[in-house]
């Protein structure tokens, strides 16, 4: 097994020490969340609840993205760099890009449920319609970042970061359309979320991209080589650089910050809201026609309001 390591300093001056403590207690947090969500909806499994099965798929979703989260947190690496901060064979990025696969996808599949479901409830077909592309999207956008890193190719990267920016357009599209469905919190939650899909969109096309297409076209002018992806496989699996160079995770260190919290926060909320489905009806927002009946002997008249009205399912 071949390493490569590095003169490394882990004095708690070292920002980057500071910085990955940070990410493990998040991390610790977030799974405690999730724990006290199983057992909260375990609890639940004999009671109401109409939709148990689907939290439950929903709670292993959100475990798969959880989780691997927090190993990537407790563990991190930049995967075409081949750079880590601690000296095992779990660093390795085929290790770890092996695990992000499986949570990436798992947290694409939680966001189409949930948009199915609010869909299919609504008859909102876009909504629906969105729902059913989001996890091919998102399969393809690994393919490229395994492409990436097996062969060393920036513009792969910034290719895959380019369509989860996609998908998460859609995602608000969706959401934008489900807004008049809904009055009251769900409706603010909604707005919520399009804000914070507005500003995750704003990060990756003003700083995740460009951060791989300067890294890209540095390359080119370096006159840098890509490896065979066979080549890469093993590279990928045998070579590691354990580094604690603030230099060398600057630039890592804000996506993977947020990725691995506010991301995270998002899976376990998904949970939540699924959870809610029997609720959601009384916040539904529906026309109805309500119209005056003259008395008899009177003229005729005719008159017709459209006014919102509640359902509510008890």
């Amino acid at each position: 097994m071949k390493r490569q390591a590095r003169p490394v300093s882990l004095a708690w001056s070292n920002p980057v020490v500071r910085w990955w403590s940070l990410l493990t207690l998040v991390s610790g947090a977030n799974i405690a969340i999730w724990f006290a969500l199983y057992r909260q909806y375990h609890e639940q499994s004999s009671g109401s609840l109409s939709n148990t099965s689907g939290i439950g798929l929903m709670l292993l979703l959100s475990a798969g993205y959880v989780f691997g989260c927090a190993f990537r947190s407790v563990l991190p690496r930049a995967d075409v760099q081949r750079i880590c901060l601690v000296d095992t064979w779990l660093s390795s990025v085929a290790v770890g890009r092996s695990v992000a696969t499986v949570a990436e996808i798992c947290f694409a599949a939680q966001w189409a449920i949930v948009l199915h479901q609010l869909g299919t409830m609504t008859g909102a077909e876009t909504t629906v319609t969105i729902a059913w592309i989001i996890v091919p999207l998102i399969v393809i956008a690994e393919a490229f970042s395994w492409y990436a890193v097996l062969t060393t190719h920036y513009l792969c990267n910034a290719i895959e970061n380019s369509i989860w920016a996609m998908v998460f357009f859609l995602v608000g599209i969706a959401l934008c359309r489900l807004l008049p469905e809904f009055h009251g919190p769900v409706r603010w939650a909604f707005i919520a979320a399009i804000g914070g899909i507005a500003a995750f969109l704003a990060f990756l096309m003003t700083i995740d991209v460009p951060m791989y297409l300067n890294r890209w076209r540095a390359n080119l002018a370096a006159g840098g080589t890509l490896l065979h992806p066979l080549e890469g496989l093993r590279d990928v699996s045998r070579r590691w650089i354990v580094t604690h160079d603030i230099a060398e995770w600057r630039e890592e260190i804000a996506w993977m910050s947020l990725y691995f919290s506010m991301a995270v926060w998002s899976s376990l909320a998904l949970c939540v809201g699924y959870s809610l489905e029997d609720q959601l009806p009384r916040y539904r927002t529906e026309p109805a026609i309500v119209s005056t009946t003259p008395a008899i002997g009177s003229p005729v008249q005719h008159t017709a309001t459209i006014a919102p009205t509640v359902t509510s399912r008890n």
